[in-house]
């Protein structure tokens, strides 16, 4: 029998499904939950702001009549809602797949620290996706599950080694967004290593979405609302660039196509755009050692340690 071309547009049934999206109240989190909730899924829409949270689960189901959706309040900025958000979610039984997705697009441009004294930008976009997918390990071990990071490609554009994790010197926001996703492809990689070390039924992927930008993506009140000018700009790049729904396409394959292994690369099949296609690893993750330095600077950072041994036997 012949295994069904995958499709962004038509996707498998994924009824019985569930997954935890973070960053779902706009851009590329709003549009993969919409795409998984239109095949069937049970949906966990996270965000941080209630109120934009709430609109965008309304302007789902408005979208998507049926959807099986709720929403859950998750800021990756702070480690007591990621352990609050994670207690809730081990009770709500089975987990096939979390989508590490929220994070700081556009970064301040002076270093700002969250409460923990956390360079902002890595804490949201790294750290704490770090210690939530920690926390959901067990959870996602007893469904064989899996958990995809969103990468950039930016990371072979200027490939920015965090020797200095925070940032405490030479910061720009454009350097702390792309070693934020330096890191984030590192622990993508590093975990399924690990994963697979201590046989825990999980896989870890990484994505990118190339270049998806909001002038180019359907209007959506309260969750995609570009200006004018920003509509003009962006259309004058339509060569190399797509919308927000287009660079979705990547993440939900990640988490949805039973034929992705872990420890994979995925984005656009020309780099910027097109259908989901497995990627090359940037340089700038390809060494072992680095990857590792990585992982234990975040360790140490987020005071969290895996627990690979209870995942193991967790099934």
């Amino acid at each position: 029998m012949t295994r069904r071309r995958w499709d962004p547009e038509s996707l498998p049934d994924l009824s019985g499904q569930s997954y935890l999206v973070t960053g779902s109240n706009a851009g590329l989190g709003y549009f993969a939950s919409e795409q998984l909730a239109r095949a069937g899924a049970h949906v966990i829409m996270s965000g941080r702001n209630p109120k934009r949270l709430s609109a965008a689960r309304a302007t789902l189901a408005g979208r998507v009549p049926g959807a099986d959706i709720e929403s859950l309040i998750i800021d990756t900025a702070k480690p007591g809602s990621i352990r609050s958000a994670a207690a809730s979610l081990r009770t709500r039984g089975p987990l096939d797949g979390v989508l590490l997705n929220a994070g700081v697009v556009h970064p301040p441009r002076r270093r700002e620290t969250t409460s923990d004294g956390a360079e902002v930008v890595l804490a949201t976009n790294a750290l704490g996706h770090f210690a939530l997918a920690g926390e959901l390990l067990v959870p996602l071990a007893r469904s064989g599950g899996r958990m995809v990071w969103l990468g950039s490609m930016s990371i072979s554009l200027t490939p920015y080694d965090p020797v200095d994790l925070q940032l405490t010197e030479n910061y720009s926001g454009w350097r702390a967004y792309v070693q934020s996703k330096v890191v984030t492809t590192a622990l993508g990689l590093e975990a399924d290593r690990r994963l697979r070390e201590h046989g825990v039924p999980v896989d870890s992927v990484v994505v990118h979405p190339g270049y998806s930008t909001s002038g180019r993506t359907i209007g959506l009140h309260g969750v995609n609302q570009p200006s004018k000018i920003t509509r003009f700009v962006d259309n004058l790049q339509t060569p190399f660039t797509q919308s927000k729904e287009h660079g979705a396409w990547p993440l939900v394959r990640a988490l949805a196509d039973p034929s992705i292994a872990g420890g994979q690369f995925w984005g656009p099949r020309y780099l910027v755009k097109g259908d989901p296609r497995r990627a090359r690893l940037p340089k700038i993750v390809r060494d072992p050692e680095r990857l590792a330095r990585i992982w234990d600077a975040c360790e140490a950072a987020t005071r969290t340690r895996w627990p690979f041994a209870a995942a193991s036997v967790a099934r």
